[in-house]
């Protein structure tokens, strides 16, 4: 492929639907998400993507039961543990004002990001606890965040939701109707060759 995107948005939707379609609780399903994000990671460093960023949860995603909330805030935390073991620039973004918050991932919101590995890394954003309001209200907290050329969703929504929006102005939006703990490398890879047919003009 030689119109690869430099930076793909992922929304990974479909856990708590997921969940209930195998007869478990909605809370039992973000665990089951946690599998997909490092396949998806790793390839992205296959294909030569340099920057990835996940949307693991919202500030509205808050207002859910306590048990989901516990849920997904306990799968971003490991998440973001496993992600830090790839040969990645890890940053942390969202609320940490908040007592939605993980205080375990407050080491990983500094700008400087967190590295490991060696050589050329892979950078990766991890929105956690975030909202557009409060992203807007704090400056765009998210500056040091790149222009998102392709945002990936599961789950067969078709919307952003809040994710990133200084970012995603000029974004190709692809749709994966699987649910985000049914993915497959197969399914990143059909939205990279559907890009392949984008006209990427950025409004020019």
């Amino acid at each position: 492929m030689k119109h690869i995107p430099k930076h793909i948005g992922i929304i990974p939707d479909g856990n708590r639907r997921w969940a209930r379609k195998n007869g478990l609780q909605k809370e039992e399903g973000y665990a089951y998400g946690l599998e997909p994000g490092l396949k998806l990671l790793q390839a992205a460093q296959k294909y030569g993507i340099q920057e990835l960023t996940y949307y693991g949860f919202t500030v509205d995603n808050c207002k859910r039961p306590k048990e989901q909330v516990a849920a997904f805030s306990d799968a971003c935390v490991s998440a973001v543990k496993m992600i830090a073991q790839e040969n990645v620039e890890l940053y942390v973004i969202g609320n940490t004002k908040s007592p939605c918050f993980p205080a375990k991932l407050l080491p990983y919101t500094d700008k400087k990001r967190q590295k490991s590995g060696n050589g050329e890394r892979l950078r990766i954003n991890f929105l956690v606890n975030y909202g557009w309001e409060w992203d807007m209200k704090h400056g765009w907290a998210s500056s040091e965040i790149s222009r998102i050329d392709l945002v990936i969703r599961w789950g067969g929504m078709c919307r952003l939701s809040g994710f990133l929006p200084l970012q995603t102005v000029y974004s190709d939006l692809y749709i994966v109707d699987e649910l985000w703990p049914e993915f497959q490398e197969t399914q990143f890879r059909d939205a990279l060759k559907w890009y392949q047919k984008q006209d990427v003009t950025l409004g020019g």
